[in-house]
């Protein structure tokens, strides 16, 4: 048995440090690890301090990879690897001999509209679990195999795995303060909201999705002014009932009751958010009884009793 220093060295930290030499960017790393930026920058410090040697170099522009900092990620990577397949093959061998399913639903889509899903999932598995997140962490998730499938948000990048349109779709309509004078408007087109701080979010989170509202905007003569969208749709609508700015949200959002904060559909029909099933090929003909399920939800009809073969 070792006796060096670094035996009882937190697995968690080297974690930190190679999503961190991904994304070279402190922030960003922080958004994928669903953590704040001071606590993960003290990780990456006390990391440094137990190796003894200086991971990154630290600029304006975000962080460089130090020699040392890449023989580390280059000897930490197999081991990060070998746990995702142990834990990803203890999660199968819990899960054998069950009827399990282990699902995705993004959060771009107020929950509401998935509670009749979920109902009908519950009763054709024994075990459901359910996982919420934005589309782009579900597509890594289900790409990693840690779910089987998910519903996301359209348009999406989705390479290596298998896309499914559904006919579930949604209008993008603004969350304005209740205090500004467009929100006394029935119906807004989005030119008329030129010059009003837009909360958006930046373009690696979702490029797709990103590029396709841009297209739109610049098609509108829509220049927002954008600002960062806080992660949480809880903080966003405080701070749209504060009189901070817009966002646009999809219309299953405006069932939410929220003081000072007011919904109105927009005049641009172009402008719509689309449900989609993803999955990795290899679980395609496990998983046709949970297509006909979604399919079935998405259009709003009926299923069988029961639909797994």
């Amino acid at each position: 048995m070792t006796t060096s220093p670094l035996h009882a060295l937190d697995i968690r930290l080297l974690r930190y440090f190679a999503v961190v030499a991904e994304e070279n960017n402190m922030r960003r790393a922080a958004e994928r690890l669903y953590m704040s930026q001071p606590p993960l920058s003290r990780h990456i410090r006390q990391l440094e301090e137990r190796l003894g040697v200086t991971l990154f170099v630290r600029h304006t522009k975000g962080l460089t990879l130090t020699a040392e900092g890449r023989q580390v990620l280059a000897i930490i990577r197999p081991l990060l690897a070998q746990q995702d397949e142990t834990y990803d093959a203890l999660s199968r061998l819990a899960q054998a001999g069950a009827s399990s399913l282990r699902i995705g639903l993004t959060t771009a889509f107020e929950q509401g509209v998935f509670a009749t899903l979920e109902t009908v999932l519950a009763a054709q598995v024994e075990t459901l679990h359910v996982v919420r997140h934005g589309s782009p962490e579900l597509v890594r998730q289900v790409r990693r195999g840690k779910l089987d499938a998910a519903l996301v948000a359209l348009p999406l990048e989705t390479p290596g795995l298998s896309l499914m349109p559904l006919s579930r779709q949604e209008p993008l309509i603004a969350a304005l303060p209740a205090q500004w004078p467009e929100s006394k408007q029935q119906q807004l087109m989005l030119r008329e909201l030129n010059g009003r701080p837009l909360f958006w979010f930046k373009r690696e989170r979702n490029p797709a999705f990103f590029d396709f509202t841009r297209d739109i905007f610049r098609r509108a003569g829509y220049l927002p002014a954008c600002i960062e969208e806080p992660l949480e749709h809880d903080v966003l609508l405080a701070r749209i009932a504060r009189g901070e700015g817009l966002s646009l949200f999809p219309e299953s959002f405006a069932a939410i009751q929220r003081q000072g904060v007011v919904f109105r559909p927009i005049d641009e029909a172009a402008l719509y958010v689309q449900c989609g099933l993803v999955m990795s090929p290899e679980n395609a003909a496990r998983l046709d009884w949970l297509v006909n399920v979604v399919q079935a939800d998405s259009r709003g009809t009926s299923w069988p009793d029961n639909v797994i073969a």
